[in-house]
């Protein structure tokens, strides 16, 4: 297999495994877990993995790959967990939210705006340039997200929806300081520094809320399980392993498909209603974010 098929079979297999994080998180709902101890528990098993990855990778390294370092400098340390304790706990439980109060798909739509708030916080904050083309690309998603909103009146919540959206944003706000602070910080090291991060601060949230709950059945241990190790390790690892293949701005393009695996997910395990509006407005999302990221290229 050549590297650029390789690489581009790699972002759709993470962009399926994100896809999954609504489906799971719905489940873990139904098997009795909150909101913060689900995620607290996604975030340990994630962390078990990435670093049992990592130790494993820098003990027999790949040829032409160099290990990775797991030493980060105070500063970036600092970053790294702030970024995960705020940043990526917040995002997870802003989704999360809106998942438990509206469908797994919607969520994710929803969610997918995001590509949008990191164009706009990048112009204020890293002066990159806003054009045409990108300014259409955010009536078209914002389209999407009003439409899917009005026709799955069913499914759509208020306060699921600001949550989602509000996790989109600080997705964005994510992605951007990262840019900005940790540009040469391997990824994969970075997520073995968000992760345990992460994982601490909703455990403090679960404990803070009287919301400490813990899986009680097979069903409700496989979803928390594969919540760390498909939706969390998996898919950070082969988006990684993908992005050095085709490029951020293919890879970007590629991961469209995860909301759309997360509609699909919901539609056929939790029998969420889908309407040809409700996929209208999802393409109109998709066709935005795509419009973006080629833009970037």
């Amino acid at each position: 297999m050549d590297r650029d098929t390789l690489g581009t079979l790699l972002v759709l297999s993470s962009a399926a495994a994100f896809g999954t994080l609504g489906v799971l998180g719905e489940v873990a709902f139904r098997e009795g877990l909150s909101v913060p101890s689900a995620l607290a528990l996604r975030f340990a098993v994630g962390t078990a993995v990435v670093w049992t990855a990592l130790l494993v990778a820098r003990a027999r390294p790949g040829a032409g790959t160099s290990p990775p370092t797991f030493t980060l400098s105070p500063r970036e340390t600092a970053v790294a967990l702030a970024l995960g304790a705020v940043g990526y706990a917040g995002v997870s439980y802003g989704f999360f939210v809106g998942v438990e109060r509206m469908s797994a798909g919607l969520a994710a739509v929803i969610l997918y705006t995001y590509p949008l708030f990191v164009v706009a916080l990048a112009s204020v904050f890293l002066d990159e340039q806003v054009g045409v083309r990108t300014v259409a690309a955010a009536g078209l998603s914002l389209a999407g997200v009003v439409l899917i909103s009005w026709t799955g009146a069913a499914a759509f919540d208020p306060v699921g929806a600001a949550a989602t959206l509000g996790a989109a944003g600080l997705y964005a706000a994510y992605i951007v300081v990262s840019r900005a602070t940790l540009e040469t910080t391997d990824e994969r090291v970075l997520t073995a520094y968000v992760a345990p991060a992460a994982a601490a601060s909703l455990a403090v949230v679960a404990v803070a809320t009287d919301a400490v709950t813990v899986p009680t059945t097979a069903v409700g241990w496989g979803a928390v399980v594969a919540l760390g190790v498909v939706a969390t390790a998996f898919a950070v690892f082969a988006f990684f392993a993908g992005l050095t293949r085709v490029g951020a701005g293919r890879a970007g393009v590629l991961s469209t498909a995860e909301p759309t695996v997360a509609v699909a997910l919901g539609a056929v395990f939790l029998s969420e209603p889908v309407t040809p509006a409700m996929l209208l407005g999802g393409v109109l999302v998709v066709g935005g974010v795509v419009l973006v990221q080629t833009t970037a290229e």
